[in-house]
């Protein structure tokens, strides 16, 4: 195959490379590592067979998310209250630094998760300042099946 050419660079080299990955990754996320967000949203997805969370700035842009399947949660267990509690404590734990301290929560769906993770979010110590149920709900439904004749 040949012989291996290892390039070696001088210590001027490496300093400049490691100055304009560092700037690069100032400009993606902010002067201070991460962007801090003082309000935010909270969207709540409960369904009957698992409970995901996400958390957006105020444009929608999202910050952080988590499911109880991404816990380890499995099978029937997902949906379950007490899974949805554990999972607003760990987005809870992930957005303590940076993330909003004023939140509104948008609940979505029918499952058994909702209102544990709404109590979860509140004694963690965030500001809610509206939760509304935004499940939706259709208006007349499919077509109904013809008439069985026998």
């Amino acid at each position: 195959m040949g012989k291996k050419k290892v390039i070696q660079k001088s210590k001027e080299e490496v300093i400049k490379e490691n100055e304009s990955v560092e700037h690069a990754v100032s400009k993606q996320t902010g002067s201070s590592g991460r962007q801090k967000f003082s309000e935010g949203k909270i969207f709540i997805q409960s369904t009957y067979n698992n409970t995901i969370i996400s958390v957006t700035d105020q444009k929608g842009n999202v910050i952080a998310w988590m499911s109880a399947g991404s816990l380890g949660f499995s099978g029937p267990k997902k949906a379950t209250p007490f899974a949805a509690s554990k999972v607003a404590e760990a987005i809870a734990q992930k957005v303590e630094k940076t993330g909003p301290s004023t939140v509104e929560i948008y609940l979505r769906g029918v499952g058994s998760g909702r209102d544990s993770a709404v109590r979860s979010f509140a004694a963690k110590g965030f500001n809610i300042t509206a939760i509304k149920d935004v499940t939706p709900i259709p208006h007349n439904g499919p077509k109904p099946p013809k008439v069985r004749r026998v």
